[in-house]
């Protein structure tokens, strides 16, 4: 297939770059480099510098993609609570704009949501039908990106589907960004440096490999459209993921505490249920094999 990746050039686009040219595809990237690299992006493919809410509808027209995995994202909760308005326009405005050029195409797009954000607190591994509560403008725009999706394919009869990705962690993470912790306490653990937890470290959270999630996206072309959770149904501790992170590096050092986080979610887990009967995905990653892959990928 002839397919563009947005945000190809990041942590979890590379990685899906990466399972399309395994394949075969005729893979673009268009990235405005914001926060990824073209050292991410697999020599097979080819990038192209540009921001989704100006350059789409170019790109879209020289190349006439069959698919889109749009993957280009505002993805910092902080930034979108100081700045909601720039939020809105890349994660709402900007998915707009590649659901027009995709239309102009008929191309499918296979767009990355979140699970976290957008469930907000759960009392178990939420359903794709679990009330939404977003907490942070990030979520609400992540929801209405869905939604737009979702009528496109009501108005137009396209097969669009939304992916909710649980905490996405593997090679290729980088610590300063949001969800990063596998990436922290990895970093600092190589470094010698001290790690901390805030809070009582009970918190937990829903922890998917990046390669399974390159293969979710695989799962999700040519389906008739819909929503999905893409994790493990596995809550992780954020203590237990410290513990299992020192086993990962062979650290003995254990970590300082802090003061919780205003506004930190205490439980987020997401039931994958779905997307292992119609898509007939699951995550075959386990976490200290996760943990594995992406210690040894730091050492090369």
């Amino acid at each position: 297939m002839r397919v563009i990746v947005t945000g190809g050039a990041g942590f979890i686009g590379s990685h899906v770059v990466d399972a399309l040219v395994a394949r075969g595809d005729e893979v673009h990237v268009l990235d405005n480099l914001a926060t990824g690299s073209r050292e991410n992006v697999a020599p097979a493919a080819m990038l192209h510098e540009g921001d989704i809410r100006t350059d789409a509808g170019r790109l879209f027209d020289k190349v006439q993609p069959e698919l889109c995995v749009h993957l280009a994202a505002q993805a910092d909760v902080s930034t979108s609570v100081q700045r909601p308005d720039y939020d809105a326009e890349v994660n709402v405005l900007g998915t707009v704009r590649i659901l027009e050029a995709a239309r102009a195409h008929d191309a499918q797009v296979v767009f990355s949501s979140t699970g976290g954000a957008i469930y907000g607190e759960c009392d178990g591994p939420a359903a794709e039908a679990a009330p939404r509560r977003p907490l942070s403008p990030y979520g609400i725009a992540k929801l209405a990106a869905e939604e737009y999706l979702a009528g496109w394919n009501r108005l137009y009869g396209t097969g669009h589907v939304a992916l909710r990705f649980a905490n996405v962690y593997g090679p290729r993470q980088s610590a300063s960004l949001e969800g990063g912790v596998v990436a922290i306490f990895l970093e600092r653990m190589a470094a010698g440096q001290p790690t901390a937890i805030y809070g009582d470290g009970g918190q937990t959270r829903d922890f998917v490999y990046v390669g399974d999630v390159a293969e979710a996206v695989l799962a999700a072309v040519r389906h008739a459209g819909g929503v999905f959770n893409i994790g493990t149904g596995v809550e992780i501790s954020v203590s237990e993921l410290h513990a299992a992170c020192r086993r990962a590096t062979g650290s003995a050092d254990l970590p300082s505490r802090g003061p919780a986080r205003e506004g930190d979610v205490v439980r987020s887990v997401i039931d994958p249920t779905l997307a292992a009967t119609a898509l007939g995905w699951h995550a075959r990653t386990s976490l200290d094999d996760g943990l594995a892959l992406t210690w040894a990928a730091a050492q090369d």
